[in-house]
């Protein structure tokens, strides 16, 4: 997932449709919590931001779904210095294309991740440290289970529909499989129902990444402290699968950083020196920038969340039990749309689409779309009428 450059926000001149100040809230279970590899923890909390008003029936509930380095903040800004609003501001929001006036729309960091929820960096109570290397493996499963126990005790008693990009739309297709009578309509976006073993290989390299960092120290690393390298280079390796050539090249190009500070060993061409001790610093703008997304990851994300997530990524296979997504997917009850982008080579249209066809075999309510772009694996999360048309018009339907 892209983390946009950050730009100051103001509320003062923002463009009508914004949710404003939002302030996150924590739902905890005090009910033991078993993971479907068996392991039993005595409860768990749930970081969650909420738009809009839900109605007394619980009905008109949206839910969104974040991706691997998302969060619960997809929406609104926390306070007026922020730099930049939740994660998919532009598509939440008073006559947006969610639309809070008419829906309570929500959104939850999963479990195993941080940032509040419950994760390997939460404390064991029965040790008083951190879980570590020690938290049960979580699946996507897991994640959709404890949402599902969340949203109840919110009120939510039925989704008008669940949403959600990558790793949210893994999450919306196991929500229409583990509870099928939850929720009226499915919207997966850039999303697949089996990873590639590309991505798998990307995953394990970003893994690796953390894993032989030596401050990784088997889990057992402080609080603020831990491969802090090894999850930037991770971070920077995901982060250009998220891309795509053209947009990297429109963006960035072969451009040279702008200034540099004046010294003598300063390279006379790109990638150039005779002093070994810079010949690597920062050249091209592409470079700055993959270090500027390390570097702000590391501060906002825990790297034993970032390897069981991955994991949980690389896990998922609805069809492994039944032996065809065909047969996976009889399940589902809700109609359901999924949307492609013509760029993304890290979850490309043949995977969403696979999904739809499986749908359509089984004889479900099933659609698909396809956008034309050239901005990546993160085209869901940019500006696109096109697609906001789309998700107005099968919430409206």
């Amino acid at each position: 997932m892209n983390d946009a450059e950050p730009d100051a926000f103001d509320l003062a001149t923002a463009e009508p449709g914004e949710v404003g100040i939002v302030r996150p809230q924590d739902y905890t279970s005090a009910e033991p919590f078993t993971f479907e590899c068996g392991r039993t923890i005595p409860g768990f909390t749930l970081r969650y931001e909420t738009y809009g008003r839900l109605n007394a029936a619980g009905t008109n509930a949206i839910l969104v779904c974040h991706a691997l380095s998302g969060d619960h903040h997809c929406a609104g800004i926390h306070g007026l210095t922020d730099r930049k609003p939740g994660w998919w501001n532009n598509i939440i929001g008073p006559g947006k294309a969610l639309d809070t006036n008419r829906y309570f729309v929500t959104c939850c960091n999963v479990l195993g991740g941080c940032q509040g929820s419950t994760g390997p960096s939460s404390t064991d109570p029965a040790t008083g440290q951190p879980y570590g290397v020690n938290f049960p493996i979580v699946t996507i499963r897991d994640m959709v289970r404890a949402q599902h126990r969340w949203l109840t005790a919110i009120g939510v008693t039925h989704l008008h529909a669940i949403v959600g990009g990558s790793m949210g739309g893994m999450q919306v297709l196991e929500w229409g499989l583990s509870f099928p009578d939850f929720a009226s309509r499915l919207l997966a976006m850039a999303t697949t129902a089996r990873e590639s073993a590309q991505a798998i290989a990307f995953n394990e390299v970003g893994r690796q990444a953390i894993l032989q960092d030596p401050d990784w120290a088997q889990g057992n690393y402080p609080a603020g402290g831990g491969p802090r390298v090894g999850l930037a280079i991770a971070r920077m390796m995901a982060h250009i699968t998220y891309l795509s050539d053209a947009s990297m090249d429109r963006k960035f190009g072969r451009r040279t950083v702008a200034e540099r500070p004046p010294s003598a060993t300063q390279p006379t061409a790109a990638g150039t020196t005779s002093d070994p001790d810079h010949a690597f610093d920062v050249t091209f703008e592409v470079e700055s920038y993959l270090r500027y997304q390390g570097k702000a990851f590391i501060n906002r994300f825990d790297a034993n969340s970032y390897l069981y997530i991955t994991r949980a990524l690389d896990q998922y296979d609805p069809a492994a039990a039944t032996g065809s997504l065909e047969k996976a997917v009889a399940a589902i009850t809700a109609r359901t749309l999924v949307v492609g982008f013509t760029s993304d080579w890290l979850f490309p249209p043949e995977q969403n689409r696979a999904i739809v066809t499986a749908l359509l075999r089984a004889g479900k309510n099933a659609s698909y779309a396809e956008l034309e772009t050239d901005l990546g694996h993160d085209s869901f999360l940019l500006e696109s009428p096109q697609l906001y048309d789309l998700v107005r018009d099968f919430l409206a339907s």
